[in-house]
């Protein structure tokens, strides 16, 4: 007779018991993960309803191949964009809630009697809520596409990233068995510069390699080749010193910018739910109900903390990001769990035998609860709401509602976020790729070079000379490159209040520079002759290689660029256009080695290679405005050009010249602005084609979109005919477009 292993007998009695149950719960429209954790409890070794596991060990393994593809379908779902896109109202919703639950959840550990490690890891398992719970139950309550949701989503994403940061410093804690502030900051910088530098090599490369192999990727080899990329940086992971989670949840985040994104998800999904199951059914397993018997009041003041102080911290950290009372309310009421994330970190402190064996189930108690609750209580947030509502004083309610209000309509983009953010991009990425060029050569070519060449000096000094080259590009962004230009401008041209805090900006970049080549120095020599040599030696390849260090260093920009808004462009190509509205002007000067110069608009094809639209021309003291399709361009060419962020980050990093002179040029004295108009009777447009109606030169403007029955068009042509109610993107004069109508009218 065939000799059957235990793993598989277990694997088919798991996948028995939670097909059985979460087709009950299916049908009791009940979230399937808590059918997986009772499947584990009916064939754990604390009921004896039905079978039992017997190989415990080789299951969490399984289930450990569990949280790495959840996490890895999690990545895909995730995109690091999303982050950018969340905006400041989920951030401060998602910290404030985070920073508040887990103060609760330390004090409660505290106040029960509980050590202080269990208290702190209670802590972390009750401020991240279940993404998974949240999104099922909005889906199927049809809430999905509400206001309040989007605050949600924007939170759970927030928390993930959170959530990632929390295994992390909880690792450090557990082995350490203290609060070393100064050992958990190294924890974290070091987690930054991890992520950043495989997030840029990921974006850098496998999009390109994906591109070139893409006619052999069929099914088969891109699940094969995707699993192998998320399980290679697990490893990576893994001896970098993180857990295996964060190496998953990274290669997710860098295949969600590609272009086979999607059907990277779809052909993960099986593979997900398949090890997905086997973990929660793990986490079922594990269910003691003597332990919750025993510590039953815990459970329940833990579940009271879960849906009471989860829903008041979500509510003051929406209500403090400027949501009105009842989007308060409903935010509030949809994060009050615990759920995936939850789970992983009770198992870490049980796997780093820092916790009680009583704190996992207890939180598996507490997830199972709230996990049931979830749905009802976003069904009760609107009657909560008029509660509330009837309750406190009306000048609260006005109070808050004011304060909402004024909220929004703060100006977020102002120019000093916009420059802030650009520096701190330039400076950081740029520091991460240096740093990380310096660490490779001294730690691999150095020791190379020593075998190889008997002096040892004139082996370091090779190393340096190649260090320099390959970092230069870098060196030379972190020292040089402006940030986003026109808002740069605008704030260098106000001497009185902006320029000097600009100035110590640039100073302070050129520092870090000079530090982090020092780092480079220090590595390879120890004298303070070395040290001349060497930053003479940078200063020199500096500055004689400037311009070829810039052109190299916008050709590495642009193909970043490209591979990060790949899956944008080929969404925007294959469905509908950009829409216009959602453009703005940029200033931005023609560097003079573009190729093309001298060439028309019209050869250069740049409206037909980016989407982008040159509303103005200044040239000297000469301004061209909407300059024709058989205008010139030539080297310092200042362009007004019109487009979305995606489309200018692109038209920039290939047109513009980035040298600190450039701020220096004159703006235009002509105001083009993007206006819209409605074809109506005032303005008798209807009916006449954009050449025939001479809005061209009655506007001093161009007509970059029109929205017709719901359909956007951009960079229409010219032979387009108006209909009634169309509305018209102009880029122009604004008080010429405005005057189309009234001129028409009177």
């Amino acid at each position: 007779m065939a000799h059957l292993p235990k793993l598989i007998e277990d694997l088919a009695l798991i996948l028995l018991a939670a097909g059985v149950t979460t087709l009950l719960f299916r049908k009791l429209k009940q979230p399937l993960v808590l059918g997986y954790i009772i499947a584990g409890f009916l064939v754990g070794p604390h009921t004896n309803i039905m079978p039992t596991v017997v190989d415990t060990e080789n299951i969490n393994v399984l289930a450990e191949m569990g949280v790495i593809f959840l996490l890895f379908s999690l990545g895909l779902e995730f995109s690091f964009k999303k982050l950018a896109r969340v905006g400041g109202a989920a951030s401060v919703t998602a910290i404030v809630k985070v920073v508040g639950v887990m103060a609760l959840g330390y004090m409660a550990g505290r106040w029960m009697g509980w050590s202080s490690m269990d208290s702190i890891f209670l802590g972390g398992i009750l401020c991240i809520s279940s993404t998974t719970i949240v999104i099922r139950a909005l889906e199927e309550l049809g809430l999905k596409n509400k206001q309040f949701a989007r605050i949600v989503f924007g939170s759970l994403i927030i928390e993930d990233l959170v959530a990632i940061l929390l295994l992390v410093l909880l690792s450090t804690l557990a082995v350490s068995r203290q609060f070393a502030g100064m050992e958990m900051l190294l924890s974290v910088a070091k987690l930054i510069f991890f992520l950043s530098l495989w997030f840029l090599s990921g974006i850098f490369i496998l999009p390109t390699v994906l591109k070139m192999a893409k006619k052999l990727l069929n099914d088969e080899i891109l699940l094969i080749v995707s699993l192998a990329l998320c399980l290679g940086l697990v490893v990576l992971a893994t001896h970098t010193g993180f857990s295996p989670a964060l190496g998953a949840f990274v290669m997710g985040s860098i295949l969600a910018e590609t272009t086979l994104a999607e059907r990277i998800e779809h052909l993960v999904l099986p593979v997900k739910d398949l090890f997905g199951a086997v973990f929660f059914v793990s986490v079922g397993i594990l269910i003691d109900p003597n332990t919750i018997i025993e510590h039953g009041w815990p459970v329940l003041i833990i579940t009271l903390i879960t849906i009471f102080g989860k829903f008041i911290m979500t509510f003051i950290g929406a209500a403090v990001s400027g949501q009105p009372l009842k989007q308060s309310v409903q935010v509030g009421m949809s994060l009050a769990q615990i759920g995936e994330f939850s789970f992983i970190i009770a198992q870490l402190g049980q796997s780093l035998h820092v916790t009680s064996d009583f704190l996992y189930p207890i939180a598996v108690a507490v997830a199972t609860i709230t996990t049931f609750t979830t749905t009802y209580l976003i069904k009760l947030s609107d009657p909560f709401n008029d509660f509330i509502y009837r309750m406190i004083p009306t000048k609260w309610v006005g109070a808050l509602n004011k304060y909402a209000s004024g909220t929004r309509q703060i100006q977020a983009e102002s120019e000093w976020k916009k420059v802030l953010q650009s520096y701190a991009v330039i400076i950081g990425l740029n520091a991460v790729i240096a740093i990380a060029i310096i660490l490779l050569t001294t730690t691999f070519l150095a020791p190379i070079s020593r075998k190889y060449i008997e002096s040892q000096s004139l082996a370091h000094f090779l190393v340096l000379l190649i260090t320099v080259l390959f970092a230069g590009p870098f060196f030379w962004a972190m020292m040089v490159r402006k940030p986003h230009s026109s808002a740069f401008t605008d704030l260098w041209l106000d001497r009185k209040y902006n320029r000097g805090p600009l100035l110590i900006i640039e100073v302070g970049r050129n520092i870090l520079a000079v530090l982090i080549f020092g780092l480079l120095l220090d590595r390879l020599f120890s004298s303070s002759v070395a040290l001349i040599a060497g930053i003479f030696i940078f200063a020199v390849v500096m500055f004689i290689f400037s311009q070829k260090l810039q052109v190299f260093y916008a050709r590495i920009e642009t193909r970043f660029l490209k591979n990060l808004n790949a899956r944008e462009l080929a969404a925007s190509n294959k469905d509908s256009p950009l829409s216009p509205w959602d453009a703005h002007l940029a200033t931005l000067v023609v560097h003079p080695d573009v190729s093309g110069l001298g060439k028309t608009l019209e050869e250069l094809g740049w409206r037909e290679k980016y989407g982008i639209n040159i509303a103005g021309i200044d040239r000297g003291q000469k301004h061209i405005q909407i300059p024709s399709r058989y205008e010139r361009i030539f080297p310092y060419d200042k362009l007004s050009v019109i487009g979305t962020d995606l489309q200018l980050q692109l038209f920039r990093s290939e047109v513009e010249y980035d040298l600190t002179e450039s701020i220096v040029i004159p703006v235009a004295q002509t105001p083009i602005e993007l206006v819209s108009i409605i074809v109506d009777e005032h303005n008798h447009l209807r009916g006449q084609s954009i050449r025939s109606s001479n809005i061209r030169e009655k506007t001093e403007g161009l007509v970059v979109g029109i929205e017709r029955n719901g359909q956007r068009i951009l960079n229409p042509d010219s032979n387009t005919v108006f209909e009634w109610d169309d509305v018209l993107w102009i880029v122009g004069n604004k008080r010429k477009i405005l005057q189309l109508s009234e001129d028409n009218q009177a």
